[in-house]
């Protein structure tokens, strides 16, 4: 790995890292009811939605009454969107004249985005209208990601509150959430995409005649709307079918590096909302340690994967050392406009944070650097996570972790002054066993079914890996793929919406439960005995469970894909 590598990363870490601080303050205020900087702009509109909706802002839900009215809400969206995308033929802003979507299409799709997946199994270009984009899939990008966060100040007041019956109002949460976060920062990373050349506009795709006298067409767009809510809300489907190694979703390097600080800012600065909340700020980087902890372990793997010369290539003798000529290493299916390194930091960050928008082709990257991507999703999508399911995700396993630490010690866990008790423990262990449950069952079922097997353009562990990746990415509400997979098929489209449900739902659920329960119970006082969670050896622990969790769970389905594509390289009986 070359210094320049060293230093890009760097410089991205610290750009994430400096924005947790004012950003996550910002949010654990806006939460609290107080008063901010921007109130006086949205404060109006907010009010004006409650009166036309109903709403009673000092009007707080039991859990059960939260998880209600959150799940009235996706199924509604669920609807409206199936409905729209069936419909887009009839509707306006179509000047390609595109025709109705598929129904199973329309289902994987409807699913998708309102589990804050945003799979594509289609190509966005050539299948969906301006109106579908905008109305269809960019609200969407807005409300699923502010679901995630009032799920998680949910459970972040859960533990806060002592002896409440309550931990929110779920409408409220949404509302504020959407106006006075996702937008405000949506329409300023817009605004720069817009400076750095990223259409905006309504026209029909324009035809050009190259020099050797083919014709070409230019698709174009509302894409810079979609392009920053699908970067902050973790959303990730792109308005190109290329995504972001689409030079109209990501010109430069400048719009590459703010499009990158996107998919982390606002599930970072979520462990500081956390602290701020429960009233100890280092409660919240001792979360963020964590994250950062196991983002960098897969961003170092990664890059050295990717900088490691084909053996192939090597037998041949050709010089792939790094030089001011050459990038060396893997650039295979990357964009030469990034290169290795910031390709590798966009695979590793957006499978992170259940963004799922890539610049480069996973489907190309080595088997150790496509195992990254792979393991990130695998772990539950808690490495940052996507916005607020990545928080709720790690502070569901920060229970397991406080379990495990009172056996070791014979004492009743405790988490910030909350006991522990077999409620919490087994609600929290419900929830991670979805993962496995939603990624590993739908993948053996692919891996034998004739309808599974037509859809892979490899054979062999590589064709394993593909569909495990799809699942992989699905249950983690991710959305990236390895390409080689086509799944614009009704089996696909079908068992591919199924796991995205799983994953979405069946954690929320339980995270709720748990979020209720502490709720209502007192806060302990730290005694002699209390295990403390804001050193390095609660950082290390948790980060063993989850470490530990995930490679007990996968390491088999792992070992039959890219490890043993990795060992029959190495081998040279695969190339």
């Amino acid at each position: 790995m070359t210094i320049n590598a060293l230093l890009q990363i760097a410089l991205f870490a610290a750009l994430v890292t400096l924005s947790v601080k004012p950003l996550g303050g910002y949010m654990a205020a806006l939460f609290q009811g107080e008063r901010t900087f921007l109130s006086p702009v949205f404060g109006p509109v907010e009010r004006l939605i409650y009166r036309a909706c109903g709403i009673r802002e000092d009007e707080e839900q039991h859990w059960t009454g939260y998880a209600l009215a959150m799940l009235a809400f996706s199924i509604a969206g669920f609807l409206l969107l199936y409905a729209l995308l069936r419909l887009q033929a009839y509707l306006p802003f179509n000047p390609q004249g595109l025709p109705n979507v598929t129904p199973d299409l329309a289902f994987n799709t409807a699913v998708s985005f309102i589990t804050n997946t945003n799979w594509q199994s289609y190509s966005g270009e050539s299948s969906l209208s301006y109106f579908t984009q905008m109305v269809g899939l960019t609200t969407h990008n807005f409300v699923s990601a502010a679901t995630g966060i009032a799920l998680a100040i949910a459970l972040i007041r859960g533990f806060a509150r002592r002896s409440a019956k309550t931990v929110g109002n779920f409408w409220v949460d949404l509302t504020r959430t959407t106006l006075y976060v996702l937008l405000p920062l949506a329409i300023v990373v817009a605004l720069v995409l817009l400076w750095q050349g990223v259409p905006q506009n309504f026209a029909s795709y324009t035809i050009a005649t190259t020099l050797e006298g083919a014709k070409q067409i230019i698709a174009q767009g509302p894409v810079a709307s979609q392009e920053a809510i699908k970067m902050l809300g973790t959303n990730g489907g792109g308005f190109f079918n290329a995504n972001s190694a689409h030079p109209f979703e990501n010109p430069n390097a400048l719009t590459n590096l703010i499009e990158m600080w996107s998919i982390l800012a606002i599930s970072a600065a979520l462990t500081h909302t956390f602290g701020k909340m429960v009233g100890n700020v280092r409660q919240g980087w001792a979360i963020f340690a964590v994250m950062g902890l196991l983002y960098l372990g897969g961003q170092f793997v990664c890059t050295w994967a990717e900088n490691q010369p084909s053996a192939k290539l090597a037998a041949l003798h050709i010089d792939q050392s790094a030089s001011a000529l050459q990038a060396g290493g893997n650039m295979e299916g990357k964009d030469v406009r990034f290169g290795i390194t910031n390709s590798t930091i966009w695979a590793t960050a957006t499978t992170d944070a259940s963004n799922g928008s890539v610049n480069a082709m996973h489907d190309s990257f080595t088997p150790l650097g496509g195992l990254v991507p792979m393991v990130n999703m695998e772990l539950g999508e808690v490495i940052f996570g996507g916005v607020g399911s990545g928080l709720y995700g790690i502070l569901l396993f920060a229970i397991v972790t406080m379990f495990v630490a009172g056996l070791m010690v014979g004492r009743t866990p405790e988490y910030l002054g909350k006991k522990l008790e077999a409620k919490e423990v087994k609600m929290a262990i419900l929830a991670i066993l979805v993962t496995p449950l939603a990624v590993l069952v739908p993948s053996a079922i692919a891996s034998v079914a004739p309808a599974g097997l037509a859809g892979l353009n490899n054979s062999g562990p590589h064709g394993f890996s593909e569909i495990l990746y799809a699942f992989s990415s699905t249950a983690g509400n991710n959305g990236s793929a390895f390409a080689g997979l086509t799944a614009n098929t009704v089996f696909y489209n079908m068992l591919l919406g199924v796991s995205m449900l799983l994953g979405r739902f069946l954690w929320i659920v339980p995270m709720l439960a748990v979020a209720g329960s502490l709720a209502a119970k007192k806060i302990v006082p730290p005694s002699e005995g209390t295990f403390p969670t804001t050193g390095l050896l609660f950082v290390g622990l948790l980060a063993g469970v989850l470490v530990i969790v995930g490679g007990l769970t996968f390491l088999p389905a792992l070992a039959l894909g890219p490890l043993a594509e990795h060992f029959a390289m190495q081998a040279g009986t695969l190339y």
